[in-house]
């Protein structure tokens, strides 16, 4: 209910929790609406009614009660195409698989100089509905059968059996399936608007680029960094543009170099070896010759002033002076990838202690207050009032004891403070 409300930016009751959650004031919601499969009952197209129905169908306190899909609209389209697309994309992939989707379409304010960041979130149910609008199981059991056909008992007189899901909503090949739909559907839009930019849904590496993908920072990091407040998210994001723009800089200039070597390597062949120079001058000639204006002209002369200082600059005389240069350059920059790619990995685990350390502080109390009572009666009502409480703060303890190698928790969690 509380997920639902900030996507909306409405209040709403959890008659499960007793609790209301009001967004009324947060910004950027400029629409939101909920799709319904044809079973599904027409009372679900109230958000209150349908997320308090999901609430309440659900017994187990660890069940998980929804997906949520963050999906970035496309600032090459117009907010009236990117919604057209989004619904498209919900109604095919989601609603018409037999899912309830509740959609809400956000545009933040853009910071200063910054890029607009228009996107879609989808919140959808996870139990599939029953012909008559009723919800269904998640998963089935089936049971291990011996030789005879019958039923197998654990050691405890249990019958076996194993989850089988009625969906396949939950695979990874499910996800993967979404993400290129979406790709898909975007990239057709730009072909037919005649714009030569395209998303792809895989990573960087599935792609074989070696770029550091930059970590999302969410609504209070941004607000943080709005008002100059340095975060390290923050910090680390502005580190992998500036060292990504780097590595693209590099690459552009060894391709150029390798490219010129390349159409001048007849050159080489002559008795008597020109200079690196020579066939520079030798080179951007040719280039003007077939320049078609000014401009092209001029870029051609910017290029060659660069590739001159570059030159110089490295005391590069000869072909063979450039070619031993560039491969020590290449080997570099690999060694750099190699590195960058560790700090990234160990940034996203000192994030993963930091959240841990936030809830070991932010639970502790829960955990004290749970030694101070004696009674056994009153002890086991405690721990089911708050068992999700207390589940989070023993797994976080477990986690810091393990990373913190002997430091005290409470002296690690008040460093962070």
């Amino acid at each position: 209910m509380a997920s639902a409300a900030y996507r909306s930016g409405e209040r709403l009751f959890s008659s499960y929790y007793g609790e209301v959650s009001d967004y009324t004031k947060k910004g950027g919601v400029i629409a939101c609406e909920i799709m319904l499969p044809p079973n599904a009952p027409e009372a679900y197209l109230d958000r209150a009614a349908l997320w308090n129905a999901v609430e309440k169908c659900e017994k187990h306190p660890k069940a998980q009660l929804a997906y949520s899909f963050d999906i970035a609209m496309q600032n090459e389209l117009t907010m009236e195409e990117n919604m057209e697309l989004a619904r498209k994309f919900v109604q095919e992939q989601f609603v018409a698989k037999g899912m309830i989707a509740d959609l809400a379409f956000h545009t933040p304010d853009k910071e200063k100089n910054g890029i607009p960041n228009p996107h879609f979130h989808v919140m959808t149910t996870m139990r599939p509905l029953n012909p008559d609008g009723t919800w269904g199981q998640k998963q089935r059991r089936e049971y291990i059968l011996d030789e005879d056909g019958n039923r197998v008992r654990d050691k405890n007189g249990d019958y076996v059996f194993n989850a089988v899901h009625t969906t396949d909503w939950h695979e990874p090949e499910t996800l993967e399936h979404w993400r290129e739909a979406w790709s898909v559907l975007c990239n057709g839009k730009f072909e037919e608007k005649g714009l030569d930019v395209r998303i792809d849904h895989r990573s960087y590496v599935r792609q074989g680029l070696d770029l550091i993908p930059t970590v999302h920072e969410g609504a209070n990091v941004r607000q943080m960094e709005a008002k100059g407040i340095r975060t390290e998210k923050g910090e680390l994001n502005r580190w992998i543009k500036a060292t990504n723009r780097l590595m693209q800089d590099v690459r552009k200039k060894i391709k150029a170099l390798f490219g010129w070597m390349a159409e001048v390597k007849e050159e080489l062949s002559k008795p008597q070896t020109p200079s690196l120079a020579d066939l520079l001058i030798a080179y951007y000639d040719e280039r003007n010759a077939g320049a078609w204006s000014n401009k092209a002209r001029t870029g051609n002369l910017k290029q060659f002033a660069e590739a001159v200082n570059y030159l110089t600059e490295n005391k590069l005389f000869t072909l063979e002076d450039l070619q031993e240069r560039l491969s020590f350059v290449s080997g570099e920059f690999e060694t750099l990838g190699g590195s960058m790619k560790e700090k990234s990995a160990r940034m996203k685990e000192l994030e993963e202690l930091i959240r841990q350390g936030e809830n070991y502080r932010r639970l502790k109390p829960v955990h004290t207050e749970l030694n101070t009572i004696k009674y056994k009666k009153q002890r086991e009502k405690f721990e089911e009032s708050h068992g999700a409480d207390l589940r989070l703060f023993y797994a976080a303890r477990r986690i810091l004891k393990e990373k913190l190698d002997g430091e005290p928790i409470a002296r690690a969690c008040r460093w962070h403070n």
